[in-house]
């Protein structure tokens, strides 16, 4: 698996920065928000270093679908209610102009009741 050793996350999945884990498996970590914009929110973020959503390729499909089947399981474990009458968001900023501040590929997972400060 590839990494960038000035990469903030991947710091975070080698252990030298400490973050609360929610999952780690062979392909992804996940871990929550340091500053949380709802109760319940944490990232997943793939182990293999991708700067951002607009540099996968289709041999990446894989891990894509993987962290698309794993968030709503995390969610319901780390506190949201089941749909319909719960949920929660998945957001994925992509570049400056999309919101992106860390260069590492990551989604957000974030619910619980609503009003939140943001989003």
């Amino acid at each position: 698996m590839s990494h960038d050793p000035n990469c903030l996350f991947c710091k975070i999945i080698e252990g030298k920065i400490p973050s609360k884990k929610v999952h780690e498996d062979e392909l992804v970590y996940a871990f929550h928000d340091i500053n949380p914009w709802a109760p319940v929110h944490f990232l997943i973020i793939p182990k293999k270093h991708i700067p951002s959503l607009a540099h996968v390729t289709g041999a990446d499909a894989g891990l894509l679908g993987h962290i698309m089947v794993l968030a709503p399981k995390l969610a319901l474990q780390e506190g949201c209610r089941p749909y319909p009458e719960g949920g929660f968001r998945i957001v994925a900023n992509t570049g400056l102009e999309g919101g992106q501040e860390v260069h590492h590929m990551h989604w957000h997972v974030m619910g619980g009741p609503r009003p939140w400060l943001r989003g």
